[in-house]
């Protein structure tokens, strides 16, 4: 007789997600269904997504055009690894993704996630300067604060002390520059003035370590948690293109969060004039959030000159993997041909209205800012003094429960351990309707009001 062991599994709702639980955290809710700009779990409760979960979600969730492309390409072929074969779906979502992103961006390498794409990106880098006889180009600079990415490389790059003193043993941390901070400027300084200077310290740095050793600058042209939506301006894009390319320092610009849409135009890039990257990451929303998907772009010179050298030299299982791709092709069509970028511009102006006035209400909320659907507004327990909540406070930690309790889901970050700052994100889907927005900010509201009277 055949006697079934028990499981050694534990029972749903048991311990399973230890890896994602802080000491002390209440279990989440268990997720049922999806449907727009609402979550349900399975008590019934329903959720506005208001950041688009990490700054992903961007079509909502129950999209029809994702799903029936999912099942049709699934049904044909779910795997066929590259080295075997191309696909239609790589082949057609590079074309669309090239075409839109402009001159100088003709190329798409697919990954699964914004971390794959910065290794990538700044592999690509890399190879391209030594095919092209630049050796001892190795260095990237970036901001600080800044985040690229969890894998070792992303770690490296980025500038963040908290996860530099945990994983720098294990890395070569990279030189920073600083970012050009609005909310808090040195003494004497305009944000217009402070991110000028800021540029300049980047030129500093590239003369200080050796222009020759300099590979390249990455930077999210908007914001993502490290800085808090952070939008500059226009001088300050155009700037750093000047720099970098007086250096022979490749720009790359890491659009994991506000590409595809999110800022008002398929790329943030495409915001300034005389500012245009050499290379652009992309995740999120390119598949938002329906499957696990990134990509680099870059100029056909660039990678026409590693494929006549012998090809790239990185990979990765399943890149460019038909499901993944085909799933990305519904996603930006269903971006580009419902205008969602347009719409992304329209709603972002009705939303950074609400949050203004919110401002002038709420004596908590320092600073509102960001561009298109892709906006933050930072905390602070003295506006005055812009200081930020002490770490005993956990403000942000309970502003993000109150916030659930009224069905409003909100993506935040303390960034540094409160250095730099801390502040919730603002990022619905670009599907998002006005009602929708003043419903987002009246809960909102109610959430900043509960955190006050309870301070």
């Amino acid at each position: 007789m055949n006697v079934q062991k028990p499981s050694s599994r534990p029972p749903f709702g048991g311990p399973v997600q230890f890896f994602y639980q802080q000491p002390g955290d209440a279990r989440r809710p268990v997720v049922d269904r999806g449907e727009g700009i609402y979550l349900w779990d399975t008590t019934g409760k329903r959720y506005i997504d208001a950041s688009s979960g990490p700054i992903a979600a961007n079509l909502g969730h129950g999209n029809a055009r994702i799903i029936e492309a999912a099942d049709a390409q699934m049904k044909r072929v779910a795997y066929a690894s590259r080295f075997f074969f191309e696909n239609e779906a790589n082949s057609q979502l590079a074309d669309l993704i090239t075409q839109h992103a402009g001159p100088g961006l003709e190329r798409a390498f697919f990954v699964s996630g914004g971390s794959e794409a910065t290794e990538s990106a700044i592999k690509l880098a890399r190879q391209y300067a030594v095919v092209s006889g630049q050796h001892s180009r190795w260095k990237v600079i970036s901001r600080n604060p800044s985040y690229h990415g969890a894998t070792l490389g992303a770690v490296a790059i980025s500038g963040d002390f908290v996860s530099e003193r945990m994983y720098g043993p294990m890395t070569r941390p990279m030189p920073k520059v600083s970012a050009p901070f609005s909310y808090r400027v040195p003494e004497g300084h305009t944000a217009e003035s402070y991110a000028l200077a800021c540029a300049d310290e980047l030129e500093q740095v590239i003369c200080k370590e050796g222009a020759e050793s300099v590979l390249a600058f990455i930077l999210e042209p908007i914001g993502g948690l490290a800085t808090g939506a952070l939008v500059s301006s226009e001088a300050y894009y155009q700037r750093i293109r000047q720099i970098c390319s007086k250096y022979g320092v490749l720009l790359i610009y890491d659009e994991v969060m506000s590409g595809v849409g999110r800022s008002g135009a398929f790329l943030a890039a495409h915001h300034w004039k005389g500012a245009s990257p050499d290379i652009v990451t992309l995740a999120k929303g390119l598949a938002a959030g329906y499957t696990p998907l990134g990509a680099v772009l870059a100029s056909s010179s660039m990678v026409d000159t590693l494929s006549s050298s012998g090809g790239f030299m990185h990979g990765y299982t399943y890149a460019s993997n038909p499901l993944s791709c085909a799933i990305g092709l519904a996603a930006v069509s269903e971006t580009i041909e419902m205008r969602l970028d347009k719409n992304a511009e329209l709603m972002g102006h009705h939303m950074m209205a609400r949050l203004r006035e919110l401002k002038d209400r709420r004596r908590i909320i320092g600073d509102v800012r960001g561009k298109g659907l892709l906006m933050a507004i930072e905390i602070v327990a003295d506006p005055e003094k812009k200081l930020a909540f002490s770490a005993e406070t956990q403000a942000i930690k309970r502003l993000v429960n109150l916030a659930m309790e009224r069905g409003l889901l909100l993506y935040s970050r303390r960034t540094a351990e409160g250095v730099f700052g801390e502040w919730l994100m603002v990022a619905p889907p670009l599907i998002v309707t006005p009602e929708q927005v003043d419903t987002i900010v009246d809960l909102l509201d109610q959430t900043l009001e509960a955190f006050e009277l309870a301070c």
